[in-house]
């Protein structure tokens, strides 16, 4: 029974699916973290532009 469990690889797909999503996941976070420097700066440009 034991030795059954551990030749089962049927899960295996759904594990490497979620292990693909995730790397995708950190991908995107990665990248707007990124960009929030460069849409503070862009917002901060707009609000000084009303306040002057």
């Amino acid at each position: 029974m034991m030795i059954d469990f551990l030749r089962d690889e049927s899960g295996a797909t759904a594990i490497e699916y979620a292990m693909i999503a995730v790397m995708i996941g950190v991908a995107i976070v990665s990248a707007l973290y990124g960009v929030r420097a460069a849409l503070n700066d862009a917002f901060d440009a707009v609000i000084n532009g009303f306040s002057s």
